[in-house]
């Protein structure tokens, strides 16, 4: 999961994601990371605001600190997910050619209930609105990923 500092929307779906995964039993299988784009704020824990809304759904993102994207990343990982356009841009620029197929955006796993939006928004500037729109998109998109990545 990437975005941008690597402390809202990231780490939200990475929790989400982690806890999925974990439901289903099969976090010995699928393993769930974050990044940003940017290193804003490495080594820094979810932003508090983020923290709230993800607990009162069930998530704990408190173990989670902020990192940058590496280009070994794209080596390392099956697929990358990035939030929005201005993240894919600056993952693609980082990723080598050979792996250009592992990144996509999360929203590119939304169901057809979301089928419109084409961008995970960024909260840290909002209100708190916004970080329940993250966690629905997350929560929507990452079952539909599970999915996918479970027929494999």
């Amino acid at each position: 999961m990437v975005c941008m500092g690597n402390i809202c929307r990231s780490p939200t779906a990475h929790g989400v994601l982690q806890k999925i995964v974990a439901d289903a039993g099969l976090a010995a299988r699928i393993q769930v990371d974050s990044a940003g784009t940017h290193d804003y704020h490495v080594g820094a824990p979810p932003d508090a605001r983020a923290q709230e809304h993800a607990t009162r759904r069930g998530y704990d993102l408190s173990a989670q600190r902020a990192r940058h994207l590496l280009r070994s990343d794209f080596a390392e990982f099956d697929v990358v997910l990035v939030m929005d356009a201005h993240n894919e841009r600056a993952a693609r620029a980082l990723c080598p050619p050979a792996q250009a197929h592992k990144l996509h955006r999360l929203t590119d796993f939304c169901s057809p209930r979301f089928a419109q939006v084409r961008e995970v928004p960024d909260p840290y500037y909002g209100g708190a609105a916004g970080f329940d729109v993250v966690l629905d998109l997350a929560e929507d998109a990452c079952t539909q990923l599970l999915v996918r990545l479970a027929g494999r």
